[in-house]
């Protein structure tokens, strides 16, 4: 019996929300002023209106009846409207600002992010109902990718507003990124580190589990600003006290403050599933590996870790996700990191700046889910073919 997807349809409702409720772009006389907006049948006409409703329009019929050929077509099309998306973009921004204007830009309007945020996600849904793997995402996730890669090369988006801020600071916005990966990887392992050892700590004295899991519970209702300024003062202190430590980089404000505050919001889930990764191998499987002769050590890390290791993935993902949108609030100590360029652009009432520090941040937190969450998949695939 076919179901009607209902979901494609609340995102193709979502879809036209976009098209007809909101401003597509935006035209700014310069990079402050916050300009006039057009919606999408102003600045692509009736024909480019046809051509992104129409499809919508298909996906919506084929959502109705439910099949599998339907939910194909319908995964095409909406690759397909994503794919078109940059350059309608660019020929839109080409018919509204003047020719020989060169202090205007263009901002990509609400409707254009609604829509594009519609079809990703419908995207996904369609991945999920497919039954597609990885291989298949991807090859779904490509062509759109690669169409923005392509029209940024050819320059059809040099008006957009996002665009020329970076142009403007493209050695700045490495830098950043760069500050921000180093932070983002340095919490991650020395958290990894210190949780292994504390759930090994915990399996071997069970009346510290609830110690423990309630310490970091607690540091997880500090509100993080405040957190890293409560670190200010005793960093300042031991540098003083202790002026080696100043040479090996620590500081009242900077890195240091910064890596300890996300070490500490990463710990409660790093240490729980790690701990509970341990914990929920079954012991049979345990006993049949002793009786093969193994000892305490081989037990351990041939079958105990190789079986939780799935659940311990889990654990750096969310901990990942987490330590890459909090790294962006250690700028304000000092720390770099995208975090800079959001609250320059704030400073400055920039919002394209403001964007140019947080799309990246938003996309390597969903790259790293999805990577992380397809390594646990896979690794728990493994361990039941074995």
């Amino acid at each position: 019996m076919r179901r009607t997807n209902r979901v494609s349809l609340v995102l193709v409702l979502l879809a036209l929300l976009g098209v007809f409720g909101l401003d597509a772009v935006r035209i700014q006389p310069n990079r402050i002023v916050a300009g006039t907006g057009y919606r999408l049948f102003e600045a692509l006409g009736p024909v480019g209106l046809l051509a992104i409703v129409l499809p919508l329009c298909l996906i919506a019929g084929l959502a109705l009846r439910g099949s599998r050929i339907g939910a194909m077509i319908m995964l095409v099309s909406a690759a397909g409207l994503l794919l078109a998306a940059p350059w309608g973009l660019g020929a839109a921004i080409t018919t509204l600002i003047e020719p020989g204007n060169g202090a205007a830009r263009a901002a990509v309007g609400g409707g254009t992010w609604l829509l594009i945020f519609a079809l990703a996600l419908l995207l996904v849904d369609l991945r999920q109902r497919l039954g597609l793997g990885v291989g298949g995402g991807l090859l779904v996730a490509t062509p759109p990718v690669a169409s923005l890669a392509m029209a940024l090369m050819q320059g059809r988006l040099d008006a957009l507003g996002l665009v020329r801020e970076y142009l403007g600071r493209r050695a700045a916005f490495v830098d950043a990124m760069v500050d921000h990966l180093v932070l983002v990887g340095l919490a991650v392992g020395a958290s990894l580190g210190i949780a292994v050892l504390l759930a090994l700590l915990m399996r071997r004295a069970p009346r510290l589990r609830q110690g423990t899991l309630g310490v970091l519970s607690f540091v997880q209702t500090i509100p993080s600003l405040a957190l890293f300024g409560l670190l200010l003062a005793p960093l300042s202190w031991l540098v003083a006290r202790y002026p080696v430590l100043e040479s090996l980089g620590v500081q009242g404000i900077g890195l240091a403050p910064a890596l300890l505050a996300l070490v500490g919001y990463s710990l409660l889930p790093m240490t729980r599933n790690t701990y509970i990764a341990l914990e929920s191998v079954d012991e049979a499987v345990i006993e049949s590996a002793r009786g093969m002769g193994m000892g305490p050590l081989q037990v351990f890390f041939r079958v105990r870790l190789v079986l939780a290791l799935p659940l311990i993935i889990e654990g750096v993902r969310i901990t990942s996700v987490q330590a890459i949108g909090l790294a962006a609030v250690a700028a304000l100590i000092g720390a770099g990191g995208l975090g800079t360029l959001i609250f320059q652009g704030l400073g400055q009432a920039a919002m394209n700046l403001v964007m140019l520090g947080a799309l990246p941040i938003v996309m390597m937190a969903m790259l790293v889910d999805a990577l992380l969450k397809a390594l646990a998949g896979a690794l728990r695939r493994g361990d039941a073919d074995d």
